[in-house]
């Protein structure tokens, strides 16, 4: 759509009918807590002009029908935990609360699956799953704050992508509101499915540009009884990152693999109160291992030991909940550093990790601000985060343009991609059409067009305005 149009008094009054008065925003002071997300730049927010908490799936319907009829654009807005600008109304419209839709309405321990509505926060998920005696795998980083359909929108990786897959392998079956209104139930309870095209993937992962998911079928598995943590200090940090394919060729099928630069390991102690060896010149690796056999584990954590240690290690020990209080604490840590950051997501072939940690940290040397390296290193998903600190506006563009321009290079000549987890949102669009192959982006410009022909879900996301 070429221009969005405003609401109107009529449009207000309708999304009032359709969901109660009271769940329904347009106070200035309301809408300026939805003018972002996770971003911190002010020059990226964007106030809505109407913020609609629908609390069925026939409500979501109804306001998207709306949208299509008078011409508005709608922003989806689960927990509002993105770092990709995906939750931001970047052409005003209205910008839709999931968080009433919030029931967990079956747990089904013999049949290993959950449903729930979308609004149901990803840590209820996972205690519910608990106290059936089973496990939900999802497990992003921010499980205690963002939503369940939030994680099924971007597939969502987190500590245990590594063993269990990203969200997309959690999941049976969703409810989606199309962009034009319709409802569809994509997917299956079913361990194979070969019946048509999977459009249940194709939504997943999609950043809420192709429908809204208000419900969901999630998988269930047993839980483990055997668990360690371990924690491995390295001093040299090529060290530390070059263990992960030691690890995995090993055949140790560990559950996470997390790697924190001595920055990150500073700045999230600090932040967190907690003061572990090394903290001074220490890069940390956090491996957790599961087993179904307690001998099983025994030989792991010996084998774990005698290779961290010929790899460089400087100490191996098993790591309490003060370790993942600090790598949880990470983002949180830089934040008081810096007022504005930004959060990068490459992901890289696993015998790649290594050499694209080391030398894009050494790359980023060259530039006035602070850099910090994190890394979910046993899938090859790095994240940096760059902090503008005292730099000026124009400074802080101009070196994080150009530091950009030559990471993304380096990432896909080194057969890497733009985003492992946190997905492209606004931020990331224009890097998506350069970089990515002409054909995918063809057929990925081409489905958008087809489901959203007036381009009102979700503009400005994933796909340039049309």
């Amino acid at each position: 759509m070429e221009k969005y149009n405003p609401l109107t008094p009529e449009v207000i009054a309708e999304l009032k009918r359709i969901v109660g008065e009271k769940h329904v925003i347009t106070d200035p002071d309301g809408l300026d807590t939805y003018k972002t997300d996770q971003e911190t730049d002010p020059h990226l927010f964007h106030t809505p002009e109407a913020v609609v908490a629908p609390d069925s799936t026939a409500q979501v319907a109804a306001i998207m029908k709306l949208a299509n009829q008078y011409g508005f654009a709608v922003t989806p807005r689960s927990g509002g935990t993105s770092v990709s600008d995906g939750a931001i109304a970047v052409y005003g419209g209205v910008v839709m609360l999931m968080e009433r839709m919030n029931k967990i309405e079956k747990i089904d321990p013999d049949g290993m699956y959950m449903v729930v509505q979308a609004g149901v926060r990803t840590l209820d998920v996972q205690q519910a799953a608990r106290k059936e005696g089973m496990f939900y795998a999802g497990d992003p980083c921010s499980a205690d704050s963002c939503l369940i359909g939030g994680n099924l929108a971007t597939n969502a990786g987190g500590d245990k992508a590594v063993r269990y897959g990203t969200t997309r392998n959690q999941v049976h079956a969703i409810e989606v509101v199309l962009p034009t209104g319709e409802i569809a139930n994509l997917g299956a309870r079913t361990k194979k499915n070969t019946t048509g095209y999977c459009l249940d993937q194709l939504v997943l992962g999609s950043e809420g540009t192709l429908g809204i998911i208000t419900r969901a079928t999630l998988k269930l598995l047993p839980i483990a009884p055997y668990k360690s943590d371990v924690l491995l200090i390295f001093t040299d940090p090529r060290k530390a990152t070059s263990i992960v394919p030691v690890l995995l060729k090993a055949g140790l099928n560990p559950t996470s693999v997390e790697f924190m630069d001595n920055g990150f390991v500073r700045a999230s102690s600090d932040y967190s109160k907690i003061r572990l060896n090394h903290y001074e010149d220490g890069a940390y690796v956090i491996l957790t291992l599961e087993t179904y056999d307690e001998d099983e584990m025994d030989r792991k954590l010996v084998q774990v030991d005698e290779l961290a240690r010929q790899n460089g290690a400087v100490e191996v020990s098993m790591a309490d909940d003060r370790v993942w209080t600090i790598r949880k604490n990470c983002l949180e840590g830089t934040r008081i550093l810096s007022r504005v950051s930004t959060s990068d997501d490459f992901v890289v072939p696993l015998d790649q990790i290594a050499d694209t940690i080391m030398d894009l940290s050494t790359m980023a040397q060259a530039y006035p601000f602070r850099i910090f390296t994190l890394a979910h290193a046993g899938d090859g998903n790095l994240h940096f985060n760059i902090l503008k600190g005292d730099l000026s506006d124009e400074e802080w563009e101009n070196a994080l343009n150009s530091f950009h321009a030559k990471a993304y290079a380096y990432v896909y000549g080194h057969g890497g991609l733009l985003s492992g987890e946190h997905g492209i949102g606004a931020k990331k669009i224009h890097q998506l059409k350069t970089l990515t192959d002409p054909g995918q982006m063809l057929m990925m410009t081409t489905i958008k067009k087809a489901l959203d022909p007036l381009d009102v879900l979700n503009p400005g996301k994933v796909i340039e305005k049309y």
